[in-house]
This record gives C-alpha cells, sequence and structure tokens, in this order.
C-alpha cells in the first residue's frame, strides 16, 4: 500500500505521457494546426466561451503536467481566441496547476526520502533546502522569470525539496504571467498575420513580432538581476530594522 501511494502518482504521470505519444496528440502542437482549424476554434470559443476556457486550461494543465513538448502553441493558440490578458491569466493559472502536479509526483516518489535524508545528515543539501525554505518565494520568482531555465526542472527540484507549497504556487502564477501574456499577445495578433500570409516563414513571423520577442528577452536575461537587487534591498531594510 506504500509502494501504491508513493509511486501511484507517477504511474499515472507516465501513463498519460504514453497515451498522448500513443494517439499522436502530440503532433497537434504546432502553428499548422493553427492555421488548418484557428477559424472553427474561434467560432467555437465564441458560441461556447466559458467552455472552451475551462477546456483549453484543463489541457494545457494535463499537457504541462505531461512535460510534452509543444506547449508553447497552446498558449499561442490562448491568445488567439481569447487575447493576451484572458489568455495569458488562464494559461499561468494553468501552467501552475501543471507544475504543482509534477511537484507532487516528485514530492511522494522522491522527496520525502531525500529530504529526510538531507535534514538527518546536515550537509550541503540540507543547507540549500534550508535557504530555500526561507526565501522561497525569490528563488521561485526569479526562476519562473528567467524563462530559459527549465519549466520542469525547478518543479522537480521543488518537489524533491519539498519547498513550502505556497510560495511556491504564488510565485509561480506571478512569475509566469508577464512572459504568458507576451506569448498570449503574439496569438491575439497572429489572426491578422494569418489572413495576410496564410504560410508565413520565420522572417515574417519575426517582422511581425520582434517587439514581444525582446520582451521576453529582457524577462530572461535583464529581469531576474533587477529581482536580485530589489531581494538585496529588501532584505538589507528588514535586517536593519531587526
Amino acid at each position: 500500500m506504500n509502494l501504491i501511494r508513493r509511486f501511484g502518482p507517477l504511474l499515472v504521470l507516465l501513463a498519460v505521457i504514453a497515451l498522448i505519444f500513443g494517439m499522436g496528440w502530440n503532433r497537434y502542437l504546432s502553428l499548422e494546426t493553427l492555421r488548418e482549424h484557428g477559424a472553427a476554434l474561434r467560432g467555437f470559443a465564441h458560441d461556447h466561451y466559458v467552455l472552451c476556457l475551462l477546456l483549453t486550461m484543463a489541457i494545457f494543465a494535463i499537457l504541462t503536467a505531461s512535460v510534452v513538448p509543444g506547449v508553447f502553441f497552446v498558449t499561442i493558440t490562448a491568445g488567439y481566441l481569447f487575447g493576451p490578458w484572458v489568455g495569458g491569466v488562464s494559461t499561468s493559472i494553468a501552467a501552475t496547476v501543471g507544475a504543482l502536479i509534477v511537484y507532487g509526483v516528485a514530492r511522494s516518489a522522491l522527496g520525502r526520502a531525500l529530504r529526510d535524508r538531507a535534514d538527518r545528515d546536515g550537509g550541503l543539501m540540507a543547507r540549500v533546502c534550508a535557504a530555500i525554505d526561507k526565501d522561497t518565494f525569490w528563488y521561485v520568482l526569479a526562476s519562473r522569470l528567467a524563462v530559459v531555465v527549465p519549466f520542469h526542472m525547478i518543479n522537480v527540484a521543488a518537489g524533491v525539496m519539498g519547498v513550502r507549497l505556497t510560495p511556491y504556487t504564488v510565485a509561480t502564477v506571478i512569475g509566469l504571467l508577464p512572459a504568458h501574456t507576451i506569448y498570449c499577445w503574439i496569438g491575439a495578433r497572429l489572426n491578422a498575420l494569418l489572413a495576410e500570409d496564410p504560410n508565413p516563414d520565420v522572417q515574417a513571423l519575426f517582422a511581425r513580432f520582434w517587439a514581444p520577442m525582446l520582451g521576453v528577452f529582457v524577462l530572461a536575461v535583464v529581469l531576474p538581476f533587477a529581482l536580485k537587487t530589489v531581494q538585496a534591498a529588501w532584505l538589507a531594510r528588514k535586517a536593519g530594522r531587526s
């Protein structure tokens, strides 16, 4: 029974991944799908707005948890259907749900044993866990904002280390929101581009969306450094008060 409780979530997740790839659903995560079925999807979203939004969030959460490549195109589709703000917020929440699933799987399968061992040994791993426990929100927020940091590596590491769930969840939603809003902004503008050019190449996409791409670069490189500066100032002020 303990083994089922411990490894059951991992087996379920692996079964979902096998089902997605076995059915070939991952092949639909492409610009080609949006180009061929975009009009039909927009019509469905117009007629069944809430249902379509909830379905998009559910699909996004499942694909995120399943570590399937190409989830980026679901973000673009959300922007295409719902605009940058609704799409950005909804996909950030859905991605957080997917991240929490991976966190829970890693926590149940490996986290408790590794964290208990680290706490008993009192070595480097224990000190790293203690540091992250102390500033979970800032660590996770900086990692989410830096879009170059592998998304699932953070989820697995957080589960293995057993970081506190509330700051991890809040920091994930906030940290994902800027990039997701930018991607959804691209998706919202994609309809006009596809109307002008049904088969846009990379050069055409870059020419149209260079500004939001620059925004992603700022998120990946500049913003984490700025965040670290703000964090250092905040900690210094906090230390001065104590």
